[in-house]
């Protein structure tokens, strides 16, 4: 089990591992995040060109690591191995049409990632659950008893949360993600696209990358370049669950290059 977190004043998140595809020859549509004033500034000024050697730092320190450990390794890759159906479980229509968007669009930015929208908790691997700001105490501790969810408030103070279960081969079978629909559309934005994508695998925050939304300094609302380089090599097929550093170090330098053509396909950017 894991732990991570980012500051309040920023829309604070806080992830628990429980250890539309779309695809063409153009940019694929920007998602409803885009019309946000605040998003659509940080879209404008975003860095879209890395190394490899900066794509490769990202990726080791978030899809390798937890920032606040509780049990089971985590010096090893975690992701899902099968189709992943999500399910908005709450009141909002407005709120459940975004996280539609949120998820259609991830689905378009990471090549061999099925991801899609389930009609019912029953057919779904990730719940996300979407409450009031003043229900969130009551949730956190519905989900995760009452000594672990006063640990959490205590320590982290958190405006919507995520985590994963994962089996002995460190496939993740289940993921449940909580957020809050009444505190701007920025925040939830915000959370919505890093907690889904940390429910994916790479649960690890760091402050020593300035360009991926896994860091608490670092407040996005949409899926970036670089976050993008780091879940589409997560789910390319040749990283399986279970890897360890050097096993993906071997195989990433033929990874990077393949992803290097999708990721710059679907954002239109120049050779």
């Amino acid at each position: 089990m894991s732990l991570v977190s980012r500051a309040s004043h920023t829309g604070q998140i806080f992830a628990l591992a429980l250890a539309i595809i779309a695809s063409g020859d153009i940019a694929c549509r920007p998602s409803a995040a885009a019309e946000i004033p605040a998003i659509a500034a940080r879209q404008r000024a975003e860095q879209k060109t890395f190394t490899d050697e900066e794509i490769a730092d990202g990726f080791f320190k978030t899809a390798f690591g937890a920032e606040y450990q509780l049990a089971g390794r985590v010096d090893r890759i975690r992701k899902y191995d099968m189709p992943v159906r999500v399910f908005a479980d709450g009141n909002r229509r407005d709120r459940k049409a975004q996280l539609a968007g949120v998820i259609a669009d991830i689905g378009a930015r990471v090549a061999h990632l099925d991801i899609a929208m389930a009609e019912s908790r029953a057919a779904a691997n990730i719940v996300v659950k979407l409450v009031r700001d003043r229900d969130l105490d009551r949730t956190i501790t519905a989900f995760y008893g009452s000594e672990r969810a006063r640990e959490i408030r205590t320590s982290l103070d958190p405006q919507c949360l995520s985590g994963f279960r994962k089996n002995d081969n460190y496939q993740i079978e289940h993921s449940d993600v909580i957020l809050t629909v009444d505190n701007g559309d920025f925040v939830f934005f915000d959370c919505a696209y890093e907690e889904l994508l940390q429910s994916l695998g790479p649960i690890n925050d760091t402050s020593a990358v300035p360009w991926t939304m896994f860091n608490d300094n670092v407040s996005m609302g949409f899926f970036d370049v670089y976050d993008q380089y780091i879940l589409n090599i997560l789910y390319d097929p040749r990283i399986k669950a279970g890897m360890n550093v050097t096993e993906v170090k071997t195989l990433l330098p033929e990874v990077l290059a393949d992803v290097r053509v999708f990721v710059r396909k679907i954002n239109n950017l120049a050779e």
